[in-house]
C-alpha cells in the first residue's frame, strides 16, 4: 500500500492535533506515527479527560490553546473517562465538528458501539504494530483534511 505524504493542509498550515492519553508509551507511539506519516502537526498532549475539557474550552491553564483539527482519544483515562468526554465533545455545538479518533485498548463491543453512537469518527484498538499504526494515522489525516471538506475553522 502506498504511504500517503501529507505535509500541510490546503490552507498551508500545520494540523493542530489534541492527543488525550495517559500512557507515556502510547504518547511516544502516536508522536512517532505522525512523524513517520509526515503529517505536519502541532501535537498537544493532555493526560486526562478533565485537562482535555479545559483545553477544548480554553480554560486555565489552556487559555491560549488552539482549536484542534483532530482529537485522538483514549477511552480509559483518569479523572474523566474518555467515553464521557466523547459524548460531551459531540454534544457541544462548538466542538462537534472536530473529528475524534478513539485509540484504546478496549475491544469490548459495548465500547465500540457506544463510541460510534456518540459520533466517534474512527475506532482503533491498541496495541497495533507501529508500521500499521503510522499508515492508519496518515490515512485518517488524509481522509479528514484532503478528502473531506470541513466547515471553516472557528477562531
Amino acid at each position: 500500500m502506498k504511504q500517503l505524504r501529507i505535509h500541510e493542509s490546503s490552507a498551508g498550515r500545520r494540523f493542530e492535533i489534541l492527543l488525550v492519553e495517559d500512557s507515556p508509551t502510547d504518547v511516544l507511539l502516536a508522536t512517532e506515527a505522525l512523524e513517520e506519516a509526515n503529517v505536519a502537526n502541532d501535537l498537544h498532549v493532555v493526560r486526562d479527560g478533565v485537562a482535555a475539557t479545559a483545553f477544548l474550552h480554553r480554560s486555565e491553564p489552556y487559555a491560549n490553546a488552539p482549536r484542534p483539527d483532530l482529537i485522538l482519544l483514549d477511552l480509559n483515562l483518569p479523572r474523566k473517562d474518555g467515553r464521557e468526554l466523547l459524548a460531551e465533545i459531540k454534544a457541544d455545538p462548538g466542538l462537534r465538528e472536530i473529528p475524534v479518533v478513539v485509540l484504546t485498548t478496549s475491544k469490548a463491543d459495548e465500547d465500540v458501539v457506544k463510541s460510534y453512537v456518540n459520533h466517534a469518527n474512527c475506532y482503533i484498538t491498541k496495541p497495533i504494530d507501529f508500521e500499521y499504526f503510522a499508515q492508519v494515522v496518515g490515512q485518517v489525516v488524509s481522509f479528514w483534511f484532503v478528502v473531506v471538506t470541513l466547515p471553516p475553522r472557528a477562531v
